[in-house]
C-alpha cells in the first residue's frame, strides 16, 4: 500500500503547464494591467481515466487562456494585451519533441543562404556510393 499516487503525465507536461502559468503571472504583473481583473469565465474539466484534461479562462483584462492535453501531450493558447498595448496571440503545443509555440509577435530564424540550400539538394541527389566489402 502506498501513500503517494503515481504520476499520470510525465514530468515535462508538468513542467510546461508551471512555466507557462509563471509566464501568465508575469503578464499579468505589469504595471499597466488592470490589477482588479476579475474572472469571467472559469472552465476546468477533470482529469478523465485516460489521462485527458482541458481548461479554460477569461479575464476582465482581457487575458484568454485554453487548454488541452493527455499524456503524450498538450495543445492551447493565449491571448492578451502587451505592456505597450499590443494584442499578442499564441498558440502552443508541447510533446515529446518539446514545446512548439506560434504567434506573429515571435522572433523568426534568417532565411536558410542560397548556398546551404544548393549543398543540400546536392547531398540529396548524389547519395554516398555503398562501401564495398573487402575481399578475403
Amino acid at each position: 500500500h502506498h501513500r503517494f499516487k503515481r504520476r499520470k503525465f510525465p514530468i515535462p507536461i508538468i513542467m510546461y503547464k508551471y512555466l507557462f502559468c509563471l509566464a501568465l503571472i508575469g503578464c499579468a504583473c505589469a504595471d499597466n494591467i488592470n490589477k482588479d481583473a476579475q474572472i469571467r469565465s472559469f472552465q476546468n474539466d477533470a482529469t478523465d481515466a485516460e489521462g485527458n484534461y482541458q481548461y479554460a479562462y477569461e479575464t476582465s483584462n482581457g487575458i484568454q487562456i485554453q487548454e488541452a492535453g493527455n499524456a503524450n501531450g498538450a495543445r492551447g493558447a493565449v491571448a492578451y494585451v502587451s505592456p505597450e498595448g499590443e494584442h499578442i496571440s499564441l498558440t502552443y503545443t508541447a510533446d515529446e519533441e518539446g514545446y512548439h509555440p506560434v504567434g506573429d509577435h515571435l522572433p523568426t530564424p534568417p532565411p536558410v543562404p542560397a548556398y546551404v540550400l544548393r549543398a543540400l539538394e546536392y547531398i540529396r541527389t548524389h547519395p554516398p556510393a555503398p562501401a564495398q566489402k573487402e575481399q578475403q
